[in-house]
C-alpha cells in the first residue's frame, strides 16, 4: 500500500485532511473511494497510521485514524551523499534509486569537472525534492530524504567534522577499501556517514587533496570504473549490506 506524508498541522484529533497533488493520485491514479483505507505517515513523529476515507472531493479528501502502526524502515545509519552535478537527468535517477536504498539527505556539489551548471536552482531543487517525496512514498520510508541547495568543495571540508567519516570515491586510489573503512565504524552507533561522488569526468586531484586534509577518507570502490550515476548505487547498497539495513 503506497504511503502519504502529512504535518501534524493537518491532523485535527482522529481526522486528517489531505490536500494538494495527494488527492489527484489518491482519487484519480489508485482510483480510491469513500470507504477506503490508506497508508499515512505523520512527517514529524515519523509515525505511521492506517486511515479510513470519509470523505472525497476534487479539492481535498478527509480521513479518519482507525489504528497507529509503528513501522521503523529507517536504516540506523543516516548516510548523506555529496554528489557532483552530472549531466541530463542523471540526477533524478540518483535521488530516486538512493532514496529507496535509504540516503538520508543528498547535497548536489559543483566541482571543477561539472558540465552541468544549475541555471534556476530554486526551482530545480523543488523538483528533486518532488521526486525524493515521491520515492519515499513508493519505498514506504518514514522520511522524505531532504535534496539541499548546490555546494562546493570548501563547504563539505566545512561540513567534515559533523559526520563519522566521510569518504572521497576516487577511481586512482588503489588500496582503501570502502568495506575496509566500514569495518573501522562497526562498534559504533547513531553513525553518520557521508560519500564525496564526483561527476562524469570524476574528482579533480586538487579537490581530492583538499578533502583529505580535511580529514576525509579516500576509498575505491574495484578495479572497474563506474559512471558517476552507479556509485552512489553501489556505495548505498554496500553499506546498508555491512550495517544489515
Amino acid at each position: 500500500m503506497p504511503k502519504f506524508f502529512i504535518s501534524q498541522n493537518q491532523q485535527h484529533d482522529s481526522k486528517i485532511k489531505i490536500q494538494g497533488t495527494d488527492v489527484n493520485h489518491i482519487k484519480n491514479v489508485l482510483r480510491k473511494k469513500a470507504g477506503d483505507k490508506i497508508n499515512i505517515c505523520i512527517k514529524e513523529i515519523q509515525t505511521d497510521c492506517i486511515a479510513k476515507i470519509e470523505k472525497i472531493s476534487d479539492t481535498e479528501i478527509i480521513c479518519e485514524i482507525e489504528k497507529y502502526e509503528k513501522k521503523n524502515t529507517e536504516p540506523s545509519i543516516k548516510v548523506t551523499i555529496f554528489q557532483g552535478l552530472p549531466k541530463s537527468d542523471k540526477m533524478e535517477l540518483i535521488i530516486q534509486k538512493t532514496v529507496e536504498l535509504g540516503v538520508y539527505e543528498i547535497y548536489p556539489v559543483n566541482m571543477i569537472r561539472c558540465v552541468t551548471k544549475l541555471k534556476d536552482e530554486n526551482k530545480k531543487i523543488e523538483r528533486w525534492n518532488k521526486i525524493s517525496e515521491v520515492a519515499s512514498k513508493q519505498s514506504g520510508r518514514n522520511i522524505i530524504p531532504q535534496i539541499n541547495n548546490c555546494i562546493n568543495i570548501k563547504k563539505i571540508c566545512e561540513m567534515i567534522p559533523k559526520y563519522d567519516i566521510v569518504m572521497v570515491a576516487y577511481e586512482l586510489e588503489e588500496k582503501n577499501t570502502l568495506k575496509a573503512e566500514l569495518k573501522k565504524l562497526q562498534l559504533k552507533s547513531n553513525i553518520k556517514l557521508a560519500v564525496v561522488i564526483g561527476p562524469e569526468g570524476g574528482l579533480d586531484k586538487k579537490e581530492v587533496d583538499v578533502l583529505q586534509e580535511n580529514g576525509a577518507k579516500v576509498i575505491t570502490l574495484g578495479k572497474r570504473i563506474l559512471r558517476t550515476e552507479t556509485v552512489a548505487l553501489n556505495v548505498l547498497s554496500s553499506i546498508m549490506y555491512e550495517f544489515e539495513q
